[in-house]
């Protein structure tokens, strides 16, 4: 199983961004082979529209299963699910401090969007 994480970081101890679609990177962390890589996702930083739906395609063709993120727009939120990703807030500081959440099983998939489109 693979999981994203939005962040502006390059490793674990990086900060987990609290948006999806203008996170600058998603770390992408296989539970199974216990590694991850960095997607970059700078593209959509300044993107006028789609940078939700644009992050959602880049984390869905790199495998993800799921996204640990701040929050999540109604249009990223339904390609996700789409896709058939799971979502989940976090409040986390690290994305060492989410992947210790997710593994702890303490975090819930979301069952809508939580914010508004264009959020940033």
């Amino acid at each position: 199983m693979k999981i994203a994480f939005s962040t502006s970081g390059e490793n674990l101890d990086a900060p987990l961004d609290g948006r999806f679609g203008r996170a600058s990177k998603f770390i992408l962390y296989d539970l199974e082979k216990e590694y991850f890589e960095v997607i970059d996702n700078q593209q959509n930083l300044n993107a006028a529209q789609g940078a939700g739906i644009q992050a959602a395609e880049a984390v869905v063709r790199a495998g993800a299963n799921g996204i640990v993120t701040g929050h999540c727009g109604p249009n990223a939120y339904r390609a996700l699910c789409a896709a058939g990703v799971a979502i989940y807030n976090c409040e986390a500081p690290t994305v060492a401090a989410a992947l210790t959440a997710f593994r702890a099983g303490v975090l819930l998939p979301m069952e809508s969007a939580d914010v508004e489109g264009h959020w940033v």
